[in-house]
């Protein structure tokens, strides 16, 4: 397991980070059934198989399971005996909370409200990430930001990230952190997988440009790609109750082909090669694996002992390219013979 400097942050963490997404029961999760189904008893399995492998970083959301996840995510580390200081707790706010009109979104109050119950049900007394998990169209990011930085001034709240947000309001949110003195987010956390690449085509250059942390989510596009689905075999499992995230299926299938013959060729499966492309990428931080049993789980874990060569990276890279895009193009265009390339006048 090898571990990542978080953001700009002195903390590291490690490269595969354990969510919690499935922590809850099915029947009791609401929305939530189609991937909760995880009970406390195998909450401390995976979690315990998970820091026995060197993880030390885990994922929630006090939506999820409608803060069962979360709630079952702090007994987990009191039943195993866990010190706080060595797990890295992450976990988030912004979606629907209550039936009240001010029970979701990234307002003050919403994030006053939430920060206090997650550390509730975590039964923690600071929690290291705190994320906003989606875009507020109506509550002013400066808003946000200063609350979030109260958080932080008051050692509720450790880092900062953000989740699911465009590369401008990123950008803009830097900006007004950097000028008022905020703290300032540290991570996004984003969809990313070899059949899904369009962070690359704008926020993975900002992220490398303000040197922010990236954590994936669903790298393995929500199961698709884990080596059980193909062109005739998409209506079962998960997929058929939840086809989430979208994906372009002819692409998507052309990659799974790609990885079978690869993950043959390595003695691994589909699920451990595409988990294997992704940590392979430099702007990755930490990809967030979700499991209900333990074997899915060990299956996930085996991606970071697999070493992709050359070859196999120029492979997928090919097939899972990304069909140019306007102004990406033009910018390449207008840019090749300008950088890396040292300056040479012309003669």
């Amino acid at each position: 397991m090898r571990y990542n400097q978080l953001g700009r942050t002195g903390m590291f963490v490690s490269e595969i980070c354990l969510g919690t997404m499935t922590f809850g029961q099915a029947g009791e999760a609401g929305h939530w059934s189609a991937i909760a189904g995880v009970d406390q008893d195998n909450a401390d399995q995976l979690l315990q198989r998970s820091l026995a492998a060197g993880v030390n970083f885990v994922d929630t959301a006090n939506v999820y399971s409608d803060g069962a996840s979360e709630r079952m995510l702090g007994r987990s580390l009191k039943n195993l005996g866990v010190a706080r200081k060595d797990v890295v707790i992450a976990t988030k706010f912004h979606g629907v909370m209550g039936a009240g009109p001010n029970d979701r979104g990234a307002s003050r109050g919403h994030i006053m409200d939430s920060v206090e119950a997650s550390l509730e049900r975590l039964e923690t007394g600071h929690i290291d990430l705190y994320q906003v998990h989606g875009t507020d169209p109506v509550t002013p990011i400066d808003e946000t930001l200063r609350a979030l930085d109260d958080l932080v001034a008051k050692g509720l709240v450790r880092y900062v990230g953000v989740s699911n947000w465009q590369a401008w309001r990123i950008a803009k949110a830097l900006g007004i952190s950097e000028r008022r003195g905020y703290a300032r987010f540290e991570t996004t956390q984003s969809y990313y997988s070899i059949a899904g690449r369009d962070l690359e085509r704008e926020i993975v250059p900002l992220l490398q440009d303000e040197k922010l942390g990236l954590m994936v989510w669903s790298p393995l596009a929500g199961g698709l790609l884990s080596g059980k689905y193909g062109p005739n075999t998409e209506g079962e499992g998960r997929r058929a109750s939840f086809d989430f995230p979208p994906v372009d299926k002819e692409r998507a299938w052309a990659c799974v082909a790609e990885m079978r013959d690869i993950a043959a060729r390595h003695g691994t499966s589909v699920a451990t090669v595409a988990l294997a492309y992704v940590l392979a990428k430099p702007f990755v931080t930490s990809v967030i694996i979700g499991a209900n049993r333990l074997d899915q789980l060990d299956q996930n874990l085996a991606a970071t002992d697999l070493e992709l060569d050359e070859e196999d990276i120029v492979r997928l890279d090919k097939v899972s390219a990304l069909p140019h895009e306007y102004p990406g193009w033009m910018v390449e265009r207008q840019t090749a013979g300008r950088w890396p390339k040292p300056f040479a006048p012309k003669s």
